[in-house]
């Protein structure tokens, strides 16, 4: 079966990042001119999905309305005569057919994942963080389909991190199957110390399967409480098993104020029109 959904996972609080998140979703934080959450659709988009959930919560109607038309704009732009700001944004609002539910409580990215169940019934369909962006050549997302449409299993992408920073993140212990391809033998979520030897951590990018809904509904709360997806995925490995991509791109994280710093850097750094100004200016600050 054709994968034809995209659920985006963004309903998570932002501590990490007050005060700045305080009335203000994550997901919207600028990556220069455009917000974290419309390069994650636009990935989906360019993976060929154009039917996609937004699992929201508590103080996130800023993304909808950055989704939606806004005639009022739109009419102030066009009696300016800018017509470059005018196509930009009615091109957000027709990027794809995008739905939304609210996740009611915060209890972890399976309880949001769990939030989709109506919205991708009988169909596999991609999950994509909406507070992680993964810069690749082939986007990460088609990637995993086209790896999901050979064989027809759960995918999961991963990247290699370095082991001091694996406590952060749920890891993949596989055996390899081909080039950047794995046959997941176990997952484990923010290891402890020596828990685990593997470096390959999860990059926040998946293609399910329907049994995952069951999974989740049989799952415990894990660490701190919340329903970890990660779980729900290693039950399923008892009876079904999973792949794991190693992307061929990097990933950027948003999840604290250092990682949003570099992520804002690197993205102007690939912006011609900004990367030599910004490396004249950062030259001498290098020094100190």
């Amino acid at each position: 079966m054709t994968i034809t959904k995209a659920v985006i996972p963004a309903a998570g609080a932002g501590t990490r990042l007050l005060p700045v998140t305080k009335a203000q979703p994550k997901e919207m934080l600028p990556i220069l001119d455009t917000p974290v959450i419309q390069h994650v659709v636009q990935e989906a988009v360019d993976a060929g999905l154009r039917d996609i959930l937004i699992v929201t919560g508590r103080n996130k109607r800023a993304i909808e309305d950055h989704f939606d038309r806004n005639p009022e704009l739109e009419a102030h732009l066009e009696r300016r005569g800018d017509r470059g700001a005018l196509e930009t944004i009615r091109h957000i609002a027709d990027l794809a057919r995008i739905h939304y539910v609210r996740q009611p409580t915060q209890a972890g990215l399976g309880d949001a994942v769990k939030c989709a169940r109506a919205f991708a019934g009988d169909q596999p369909f991609a999950v994509l963080n909406g507070d992680a962006l993964l810069d690749a050549r082939t986007p990460v997302t088609r990637q995993l389909v086209e790896v999901y449409e050979e064989h027809k299993l759960p995918v999961i992408a991963v990247e290699e991190v370095p082991q001091e920073k694996v406590h952060r993140f749920g890891v993949v212990e596989c055996t390899p199957c081909g080039e950047r391809l794995g046959r997941i033998s176990r997952m484990i979520e923010k290891p402890d110390p020596g828990e685990t030897s593997s470096n390959l951590a999860v990059a926040g990018r998946y293609v399910l399967t329907p049994e995952i809904f069951e999974a989740l509904d049989a799952i415990p709360p894990g660490k701190n409480q919340e329903f970890q997806l990660t779980d729900a995925i290693v039950s399923l490995l008892e009876t079904k098993p999973a792949m794991a991509v190693t992307v061929d791109g990097h990933r950027y994280d948003i999840g604290n104020k250092l990682d949003y710093l570099e992520t804002i850097l690197a993205f102007a750094l690939e912006r011609e029109e900004y990367a030599e100004s910004l490396r004249k200016f950062a030259k001498p600050i290098a020094r100190l």
